[in-house]
């Protein structure tokens, strides 16, 4: 059954290939773990009990509560799926709690190094460095995920209407304006896309030099590699440009509920997570500003 699972939340839940990583070696520790101490073969059969052994193991042993949050959370999708599909009759996890963790803010680059970056970095005309800077561009402009971007088709960009279709997770699409520099991006860097290589790749919009899908170790270096030019922050990934894209937004007054639609998001508190920034930013010029301050 876990590998129907996995399947699952591959091809109809559309988790990333990280997440897909993690939930499978999570699942191969909880089975090894349940074998060896209940001398338990199946998954299935599990009680609230030896969950919990579990979970206490984990926290004896010095896991993170980061860790034991994401494993408490595929336990909880594995066996809901079970129930889903009527191979149990009682959700064994329904009781089950995971240590709290303490929220980091999100990281996010400051909007004069984005500028700087965007508007007098040095990009070349050559197909990679177009490819780089639309790369850039399309996670700043638009918020999408990694996978997001990975799996993006030419045919879901709209130039003519300044939108992007994208299908995030739980197959659900959303619409996201561009603005008219990422138009005049995409435009150079498709035209080029097309001399350089005869025949297109299956419609995604971004390729390697070699006209293969990029994959997201290749976003991830490409990525590192440009902010590391403008910003001193410890973590220089992809997703930083996506709470980047937030950040700016609500700074300058964007409503909550529409950031939270561009992003994807299925409940508005992953998205207040970000008023927290917001918050210090008032703060700081409360105190630059007031008399009394």
């Amino acid at each position: 059954m876990i590998g129907k699972f996995l399947r699952y939340i591959e091809f109809e839940k559309r988790y990333s290939e990280h997440t897909l990583v993690s939930y499978r070696t999570d699942l191969s520790q909880f089975s090894a773990y349940i074998l060896e101490e209940f001398e338990e073969t199946s998954p299935e059969k599990t009680s609230f009990g030896m969950i919990r052994s579990w979970v206490v193991s984990l926290v004896e042993n010095g896991t993170s509560p980061k860790s034991i949050n994401r494993k408490v959370a595929c336990l909880k999708s594995f066996y809901k799926f079970l129930l889903r599909s009527k191979i149990i009759t009682k959700d064994p996890t329904l009781k089950l709690k995971a240590p709290k963790v303490k929220k980091a803010l999100p990281t996010f680059v400051e909007e004069k190094n984005i500028h700087q970056l965007l508007d007098h970095a040095e990009f070349g005309d050559s197909f990679s460095e177009q490819r780089d800077r639309l790369v850039i561009e399309l996670l700043y402009g638009t918020g999408i995920r990694l996978s997001e971007l990975i799996s993006l088709e030419e045919s879901k960009i709209n130039l003519v209407e300044k939108t992007v279709r994208v299908l995030g997770k739980g197959n659900k699409e959303r619409v996201i304006p561009i603005n008219n520099s990422l138009v005049s991006t995409m435009k150079a860097y498709i035209e080029q896309k097309n001399q350089v290589f005869e025949h297109n790749n299956e419609g995604v919009l971004i390729v390697t030099d070699k006209n293969k899908q990029s994959y997201p170790m290749f976003i991830y270096r490409l990525v590192n590699r440009y902010l590391s030019k403008i910003a001193t922050l410890e973590k220089k990934s992809p997703h930083v440009l996506r709470h980047t894209f937030a950040t700016h937004l609500l700074n300058r007054g964007a409503d909550l509920n529409a950031i939270k639609e561009l992003l994807g998001h299925t409940s508005l508190a992953a998205t207040q997570v970000y008023t927290h920034n917001s918050l210090d930013k008032l703060k700081n010029i409360f105190n630059q500003a007031h008399p009394k301050a």
